[in-house]
């Protein structure tokens, strides 16, 4: 009668199944981990490029309109804080009969850890 007895503990096998269980669900996590990192770098890389961005649209907003050349695609380039090389290229576009002027800007960069291409498009209004 003594083998009927109830065990107070685990058996070896519960254990080994609550390991496997705890090993599938921390390379989950590991997983998701990676994809964040991923996800946080490139939302950096577009926050730079969205500043360089209104970085030049401040640099217009504050000149005469008269100075800002229309219908000609100037680029200019800046190194973002984690070494990448933003390349951004704007027109003036003129609005006939008004005094305000359109400014679209374009920033490219590659991103290093993908070599992929990327670019965000911005506009705006200007006037005298």
């Amino acid at each position: 009668m003594a083998l009927f007895r109830k065990s107070k503990g685990f058996t070896l096998i519960e254990i080994l199944v609550a390991l496997v269980i705890l090993s599938i669900s921390l390379l989950a996590l590991a997983g998701l981990m990676v994809s964040t990192t991923r996800n946080n770098s490139t939302g950096g890389h577009l926050t730079e490029a969205a500043t360089f961005a209104q970085d030049t649209f401040e640099r217009l907003r504050v000149s005469p309109l008269s100075s800002i050349p229309t219908g000609v695609m100037i680029q200019n380039s800046c190194v973002g804080s984690t070494g990448i090389v933003y390349t951004g290229s704007w027109t003036a576009v003129p609005n006939s009969g008004s005094t305000l002027d359109t400014i679209n800007i374009t920033v490219n960069w590659v991103d290093p850890a993908r070599l992929q291409p990327h670019s965000i498009k911005m506009k705006t209004v200007v006037s005298q």
